[in-house]
């Protein structure tokens, strides 16, 4: 007998939701897919209600990731007006089979569903069985981990973008004392590792350091986002300053990645999604990588330790869809 499941990533920006057919053992084929743009929508619920009379067909489980702590089975997100609880939408598609994960903790979990290919290598290292780490930069920086319980991976969420901003050097305090007047009751690492905080790193070059801006980089500010202008002007060698943000804000990155790596003991591996890492890749692997090792005498176990960057902007859509398929056995 074929059961359908539903899928949902939800982001600041767009909402990807997706109906499977689920056929034994654990065989997922993708029936429906459509994304919606989040902010035109009063909440989930309004987005899901257009969905799901397209399809006709009963769906016998649903997952959703969801920027946000998961607590008590509500969510309110992040970077949307929106309070999502798992009753709600468990009215709408007329199933009790509904499970809210926070968005991280879904790509997470959809880690241990993709095929090689889908995964672009920073770092070989020794492959083990063993935890696994994944941390996405966009318009926040989002963390989660994979616990390997002896036969399985299970998937955990954090909350730990908005960890305290740790500086290893001269340059990085700088920084620190730049965003500590910008953000007095609190700067996380998310400040500098995420899309604003490769600005406020850009920023930052040029009005503490005296960086000079080249007037093609001026021009595009006035109408294009920012954090793609930089790294744009980065990627084609147009800017110095851009090449120079771009390049801590990856070092950052890589230190942040290695810190989470270490709290959890990731030797199974550590995943780098978002979509600024994929369009950034030309420029990731030296400055990352650097920033990942540089952990004093833990230099070889970082060394040892793969490091993936995630190719498919649909890997929590996945993670999503398997654990509805969860709440089926």
């Amino acid at each position: 007998m074929t059961l359908h499941v539903l899928a949902g990533d939800v982001g600041g920006t767009k909402t990807d939701l997706a109906l499977y057919a689920l056929e034994p053992p654990r065989r997922l084929t993708l029936l429906r897919q459509q994304t919606y743009p989040s902010p035109r929508y009063p909440s989930l619920e309004a987005v899901l209600a257009e969905f799901v009379p397209a399809s006709g067909d009963r769906v016998a489980a649903a997952a959703f990731g969801i920027p946000g702590p998961v607590l008590g089975d509500v969510v309110t997100t992040t970077n949307l007006p929106w309070r999502v609880e798992a009753a709600a939408l468990a009215r709408i598609l007329r199933s009790d089979r509904v499970r809210l994960l926070n968005d991280l903790e879904a790509t997470a979990y959809g880690t241990a569903f993709q095929p090689p290919e889908t995964f672009h290598t920073l770092n070989g290292g020794t492959p083990r069985l063993g935890n696994r780490a994944v941390i996405a930069a966009g318009t926040g920086l989002g963390q989660a981990f994979l616990f390997w319980d002896g036969t399985r991976y299970r998937a955990a969420a954090t909350e730990g973008g908005h960890a305290d901003f740790a500086p290893q050097d001269d340059k990085e305090w700088a920084l620190a004392c730049f965003l500590r007047r910008r953000h007095p009751e609190h700067v996380s690492v998310e400040r500098a590792v995420s899309g604003p905080g490769l600005f406020a790193i850009f920023t930052f070059l040029v009005e503490e350091l005296g960086r000079a801006v080249e007037p093609v980089v001026r021009e595009r500010f006035a109408t294009g986002d920012p954090g793609a202008v930089i790294g744009e002007a980065a990627l084609h060698g147009e800017s110095a300053v851009c090449a120079e943000a771009v390049d801590m804000f990856l070092g950052l990155y890589g230190a942040q990645a290695g810190n989470l790596a270490l709290t959890i003991m990731a030797v199974g591996g550590v995943f780098v999604g978002g979509g600024m890492v994929v369009k950034l890749l030309p420029l990731v692997a030296g400055p990352f990588m650097r920033g990942f090792t540089t952990k004093g005498r833990y230099v070889g176990l970082m060394t040892d330790i793969p490091v993936r960057v995630l190719l498919d902007p649909a890997t929590g859509r996945l993670g999503a869809a398997h654990a509805a398929c969860d709440l089926l056995t």
